[in-house]
């Protein structure tokens, strides 16, 4: 066993690959039904980095160590700990494990062992076995020698990241993360991870950036990605929300002012771009700015230097701006709503984030995030969702996108509350609870709707055909993939007018196309 464990860590894959398969390894050679690799963050924070045999939604969750008292038992020691069937202290894996979703562990042994990275704690593993006796002394020996194996492949992991950040960086000072480092952006998916990388790429330059998406996809958590992985990340990142200027204050609130520019005026006050100095300004919902003060922001971007309002004299400013909107502001431009201009001091490098319904994987991570969350946030011994509310998120096209998911979970976690559920109990939120209203599909694109004969009409509507109902993801993809193919027909094979004729960026287009197996490596369609 522990040659494959060792070739599963020096197998060339990305990080969570390898540790994901070393889980697996671990948990075939134990024979048990789950185990974890949990790493520390610096706020004392567990999170799963790799399971094998838990929920999928574990992944998502974040262990603060204090409130879980077999996890901090696990920490304080260097050898395994082996917990007792009979032991009072609650398991954070209540109702987490795949064969017993939302349901509390029965009676069953557990083994947890600490790993180090330079003499400190990097993190956890733990074993779980709902046979009792599954860990005795050579189980826990065993374990012993494989925490050797893994601490050494943490040790490689972390050089491999800090020579590639180096490499990356240059003489930049920014502070190298571990692997693994705990990340406010959570998901697994294609689209996230592949956007990730663009964005920890693009951050070392110096170039503005332009984040598009929709309401509730996070735009800020991506801003501040991009500055804490940029050369500024030593300095202030200072955020404006551009919807919540009041015309008549804005000048003030960016630019600064000083004493006597206009009533109530009774001091100089610095501006955000003053604030920013050395560092990144955020301008949130740059869309909504009014056309007097966008005029204004451009003549700054242009000549590098802000006047506060009520002097003549000029400050230079030292800023990288990132800017965000979920409004589409090409097409504001053409309708005068927005300075073309100003657009294109902006969006030198626009960055658009996918929506929540194209991240199908990662619905269920977030929702173990807010589920924890709200687990500690109301006191709660466990929260988990049943299979059909599983099912439920996952039907649902959140229009809203993360921020409404995680104000779904928090609801219905409080209505179990109100409804007399017991702190004390693991409570499972079934998909009532979720008040989601998930529309039946529409009949896909290649079959075609025909209307009933009369006398069948009525009776058709009475009792549809459940099984001719294909699942709404698959209705929308076959949509997708009709409207795809005739924009691309109609700009016979020309993928940026295609883009352009469906109102998306072509990058996006060619990202769409290729998860709905429309396109290949080299980039030609496919039946």
């Amino acid at each position: 066993m522990e040659t494959q464990l060792l070739a599963d860590l020096a197998t060339d894959l990305p990080d969570g690959v390898r540790l994901q398969r070393a889980a697996t390894t671990i948990r075939k050679a134990f024979a048990c039904d789950a185990v974890g690799l949990l790493m520390l963050d610096s706020n004392d924070t567990l999170h799963l980095v790799a399971a094998s045999g838990l929920a999928h939604e574990a992944l998502g969750r974040r262990f603060v160590v204090g409130q879980h008292p077999r996890f901090a038992t696990i920490l304080s020691r260097r050898d395994p700990t082996w917990f007792d069937p009979g032991s009072v202290l609650p398991d954070p894996y209540d109702g987490l494990l795949d064969d017993r979703k939302g349901s509390p562990l029965p009676v069953h042994d557990c083994l947890g062992l600490p790993l180090f990275h330079q003499d400190r704690p990097w993190g956890i593993m733990t074993l779980d076995a709902l046979t009792t006796g599954t860990f005795d002394e050579t189980a826990r020996h065993r374990l012993r020698q494989l925490g050797l194996i893994l601490q050494a492949a943490v040790r490689v992991s972390n050089l491999e990241r800090e020579t590639r950040q180096l490499r990356q960086l240059g003489t930049s000072q920014q502070g190298i993360e571990r692997i693994g480092e705990a990340s406010e952006i959570l998901g697994h998916s294609e689209a996230i991870q592949s956007l990730l990388h663009e964005l920890d790429l693009v951050a070392d330059s110096e170039l503005p950036i332009l984040l598009l998406g929709e309401t509730g996809v996070g735009k800020e958590l991506f801003a501040r990605r991009l500055h804490r992985h940029s050369r500024r990340s030593q300095r202030p990142m200072i955020q404006v929300n551009c919807a919540a200027l009041p015309e008549s204050l804005a000048e003030s609130e960016l630019f600064g002012h000083v004493k006597g520019a206009f009533s109530g005026a009774t001091s100089d006050r610095p501006g955000r771009f003053e604030a920013a100095q050395g560092g990144t300004l955020f301008l949130d919902e740059v869309g909504e700015l009014p056309l007097s003060l966008q005029a204004k922001l451009l003549r700054v971007l242009q000549n590098g230097e802000i006047q506060r309002l009520g002097t003549d004299q000029s400050i230079k400013t030292d800023v990288r701006i990132i800017a965000a909107t979920n409004r589409d502001l090409k097409a504001n431009t053409q309708a005068g709503l927005f300075r073309a201009d100003l657009y294109h001091r902006l969006s030198v490098y626009p960055i658009p984030i996918p929506p929540l319904r194209e991240r199908d994987r990662d619905i269920q991570i977030l929702a173990g995030h807010f589920l924890e969350f709200n687990r500690a946030r109301l006191g709660l011994r466990g929260v988990r969702l049943s299979y059909a509310a599983e099912q439920a998120l996952q039907q649902y096209p959140w229009p809203g996108n993360v921020r409404e998911l995680e104000h779904v979970i928090s609801r219905a976690a409080l209505k179990m509350l109100s409804r007399g559920a017991s702190r004390d109990q693991v409570l499972t939120i079934e998909a009532d609870l979720l008040d989601l209203d998930i529309l039946p599909p529409a009949a896909p694109a290649d079959r075609p709707v025909t209307a009933a004969p009369p006398e069948t009409a009525a009776d058709d509507a009475a009792t549809p055909a459940l099984a001719d109902i294909p699942p709404l993801r698959t209705a929308v993809d076959a949509c997708q993939r009709q409207a795809i193919a005739q924009a691309l027909a109609a700009a016979q094979g020309n993928w940026a007018q295609a883009a352009k004729a469906l109102g998306l960026d072509a990058s996006n287009l060619h990202k769409l196309a290729k998860r709905l197996g429309m396109k290949k490596n080299h980039g030609n369609l496919f039946a």
